[in-house]
This record gives structure tokens, C-alpha cells and sequence, in this order.
């Protein structure tokens, strides 16, 4: 950063600790704990963070940034993965968890409207006794604003889809810092282009999320859940994939390797059959609870499935599910001292056995603890490898193994990411997958952020327009 814009910057700090006052922190632990996020991608802290409390303020602080060309990440919980809170060229970062106000709950239509900071636990929290919730689970307390700007999913999203099925209508600070909506309320819509679609995934590289409005689903008349070991990891898929394609509306399916449910049962203090294990959940009437798991049992059974156990009462499900809850930190135990690189590959339902074999034996070949985990029922899976990052050589395996990864899935047909997002962490298979349509990409970016400054360096190369 050369001179004249290290003053820049001091000069516009200046501005915001005026009007900002204590909620523009310069310390060096606060700025550490906005440039990076949950993954191993190395901190890239800010010139200041701002703790903004309207959308106004964000508007405010994007505007300043705006004509001095100086670049503004936002930020919610930190809990993405591919580096995309990282300032790479420096900046403000604008903290948005401040502004966690639930707005509007308007059961009648089965839909809300929330600030950006809001986590998906708060919501569900107001929304007790509704008998409404809001599904999206990607396993943190993310933000809601966070999880619309990385297409966020996870557990539940074989039933209920991802972020993008659930956000109708975004508030927007764009990079000239005026305020757009980008929706409305209505269940559906063909008036002019789908901006709310188009900010959600975004990672802010287009604009600041400030408000949602989201849709709710009723919630289920009744849940089971149900746990069952496979010989192999090539039955157990096969177990999910026919299950899927017998039209059976699970609510989830995740699946545990072997070395993962080693992992768990060591660090969550359980006893599972240390093997290839798929976690089901059932929602429905009591009838069709009934129906649904007699129908995954014997699929279950004619692959090969052991020990098939169930649970209904809240306790008995909780306990069920806990080893699936904690596989990022079982994972972590295997080698104390070390880092997780959290993988993230989605391919057809068809083609999930074949990658996740694949998967397998590359591990295998290049030496590496990488426990499995998935949300299998939409073809998502994970490898966390677990490494010693002051090892050059083991790192350098590891990217191999990410690499390969990446590749099959989209030889396949499938995605370098299914949620965790591009960041700058993933800007190499985003182009292998997407090619010429990245040209789309810039022109938008071109278009609606011609300076660079909304997060630069995630999701795709861009240099500002001189």
C-alpha cells in the first residue's frame, strides 16, 4: 500500500472515529478477530473495524469509502470458511452484528423480515411458539445476513433447500452507498431481474446486506430420527441414493465415515459400531413417520445396514445426533496442535458414490487424516483434513488433495462448493467450472462496483476501472 493511500486511509479513520466514536476500533486484537474466519486461511486484518447499528450507518460508512476508493468487507459471526472476511488490500471492515433486530413476523404469510446481524438461533427463538420455525441449519450461529451472502445450506436442506430457496427479498447498501430493495413479499414474482437471487451468494462483492426478508415453514407434527451402520462407505451411498430416488421426504440424511465415527466416539465420549454410518431425521404425521422409516429400514437392510436404531423423544434425537454435531471438533481432536481444512464438494446423487470412493483412496494415497462427513442427501460432502500447517511438504499434499477434489466434482457434473462459498480460497475452480460465464461475472462486477471496493479479491479477479 503506498503512501498516499495509507493517508487516505488515516484520513477517512479520522472521519469515522468522529462520528463513530468507540464503535471504530483500531486495536490490533479487534482487527485480528475481523480478518479471519473458521478456516486455516491466514488473518488479513483491517485498517478499522466499524460496529454499524442501522442500515443508515452502513450506508454512511460505504459512501466515505466510496470516494476514496478505499475497500469495505462486512462481517457477521466469522464463521465462513474460504477466507471471504479476509481484507486482503486492507480497509474497513463494518461489523454487522450489531444490528440484530427481528423487525416483522408476519405468521399469517409465513415470512419475516430481520436485520442482517440476526442469527438463525435468535430467530427461532422468537419464533417459539409460533409454530413456525426457520430451517437452515449450516451447524454454527451464523448471521442470517452472512448466510444469505454465502448461499449458506447444510442438514435440513435436502427438504427444505438452501438460503437462495428461503431469502425473498434483500435490503442492500450498494457500493456508491445508496439503499436498494430487491424484492417484496409476494410468494412469486416476474417483475424484471432476480436482484435478490443475485446478491444472495455474492459474498459482498456487490453490495452490503443489510435486512431480510425470509420465508418460515410450519413446523413438523412430528420428528424421529434414526442412526445406521453400513459395511461400506459404497453401501451406505447406495443406501442414500435409493432412498432418494424412492421419493421418501426425509427431513435430513448425513453420513460419518469410519475414521469420523472414530473421532466422535472419542471425543464425544460415545460407543457407535465404528463404521460407515448414515444419521436420518423424519418429519410428518405419526402415519407417515411410519411409513417413511419402515421404507429406509429395509432399503437399510437390503444394502447391508447394522445396528438401525431410532429415537423420538427430544432427549433420545439429541443424543442420536450428537456425533454428527461434532464432527469439526472430534476431527481437530485426532491430531492436537493441528488445523482443519474444511473441503466442500457437491455432484449429482447419481455420481455422490463414485466421488466420495474417489475421495477416499486419495487420501489414502497421499498419506493424509481427512475424516468424512455429509449432507449426502443433496450430494454434499466434506473431507476435513487435519494438518500441521508449519509442515510445507504436508500442506502441499493437502492442496493436492483439495485440488483433486475440486476437479472430480466438476468433471462430474457437480460444484467446487455446495456452501461454504468461494472466498479467495476457491478462485482457481471457479473458473475451471464456470469458464466463459465468468465474463458475465465481471461485467456485473464492472457495473455495480466499478472501484473494487465491496471485498475485494473474493470470487472473482477484478481490477478497478482507472
Amino acid at each position: 500500500m503506498n503512501a498516499k493511500t495509507k493517508g487516505e486511509i488515516a484520513q477517512l479513520i479520522a472521519h469515522l472515529k468522529q462520528r463513530f466514536g468507540d464503535r471504530c476500533a483500531l486495536g490490533q486484537a479487534i482487527r485480528d478477530q475481523h480478518g479471519k474466519d473458521v478456516s486455516f486461511h491466514p488473518t488479513r486484518p483491517p485498517d478499522a473495524v466499524v460496529f454499524a447499528q442501522s442500515t443508515q450507518e452502513v450506508a454512511a460508512v460505504v459512501t466515505l469509502c466510496h470516494a476514496s476508493s478505499i475497500p469495505v468487507i462486512p462481517f457477521g459471526t466469522g464463521t465462513s470458511c474460504e477466507g471471504g472476511v479476509g481484507a486482503i488490500e486492507g480497509g474497513i471492515c463494518i461489523d454487522l452484528s450489531h444490528m440484530s433486530a427481528i423487525l416483522q413476523v408476519n405468521t399469517a404469510d409465513f415470512d419475516c423480515r430481520v436485520q442482517a446481524g440476526v442469527t438463525r438461533k435468535q430467530l427461532n427463538a422468537e419464533l417459539h411458539g409460533t409454530g413456525l420455525h426457520f430451517p437452515i441449519d449450516p451447524g454454527a450461529d451464523a448471521s442470517l445476513g452472512g448466510m444469505a451472502s454465502t448461499r449458506a445450506s447444510g442438514t435440513n436442506a435436502v427438504r427444505y433447500g438452501t438460503m437462495r430457496d428461503n431469502v425473498m427479498s434483500l435490503q442492500v447498501v450498494m457500493a456508491n452507498g445508496e439503499v436498494i430493495e430487491t424484492g417484496g413479499r409476494a410468494k412469486k414474482s416476474a417483475a424484471g431481474y432476480d436482484l435478490t437471487r443475485l446478491f444472495t451468494g455474492a459474498e459482498g462483492t456487490l453490495g452490503i446486506i443489510t435486512e431480510l426478508t425470509l420465508r418460515q415453514h410450519p413446523l413438523p407434527e412430528c420428528v424421529s430420527a434414526a442412526r445406521c451402520g453400513f459395511p461400506s462407505l459404497e453401501a451406505a451411498i447406495e443406501t442414500v441414493i435409493q432412498v432418494i430416488q424412492a421419493g421418501i421426504p426425509l427431513g435430513r440424511i448425513e453420513f460419518l465415515d469410519e475414521l469420523q465415527v472414530t473421532a466422535c466416539n472419542r471425543y464425544s465420549k460415545l460407543d457407535l459400531p465404528e463404521m460407515p454410518t448414515l444419521f436420518f431425521e423424519f418429519q410428518g404425521s405419526p402415519a407417515s413417520l411410519a411409513e417413511q422409516v419402515e421404507m429406509v429400514e429395509a432399503i437399510a437392510d437390503d444394502n447391508g445396514g447394522a445396528g438401525y436404531t431410532s429415537a423420538t423423544t427430544t432427549e433420545a434425537r439429541a443424543q442420536l445426533w450428537q456425533a454428527r454435531h461434532d464432527v469439526w471438533w472430534a476431527a481437530l481432536a485426532l491430531r492436537p496442535g493441528c488445523q482443519g481444512i474444511p473441503t466442500d464438494a457437491c455432484v449429482p446423487i447419481s455420481k455422490l458414490g463414485e466421488a466420495a470412493a474417489a475421495a477416499q483412496q486419495d487420501v489414502l494415497d497421499l498419506g493424509l487424516i481427512a475424516p468424512m462427513c455429509g449432507h449426502v442427501g443433496d450430494g454434499n460432502f466434506h473431507l476435513c483434513i487435519v494438518v500441521n500447517p508449519d509442515d510445507a511438504e504436508e500442506m502441499s499434499r493437502a492442496e493436492d488433495l483439495n485440488a483433486r477434489l475440486m476437479r472430480r466434482a466438476i468433471s462430474l457434473g457437480g460444484t467446487c462448493t455446495g456452501e461454504h462459498g468461494i472466498g479467495y480460497g476457491k478462485l482457481d475452480f471457479l473458473e475451471l467450472e464456470r469458464g466463459l460465464s465468468m465474463h458475465a461475472m465481471v461485467a456485473i462486477k464492472r457495473a455495480l462496483d466499478p472501484r473494487n471496493i465491496m471485498n475485494p479479491g473474493k470470487v472473482l479477479r477484478f481490477a478497478a476501472v482507472p
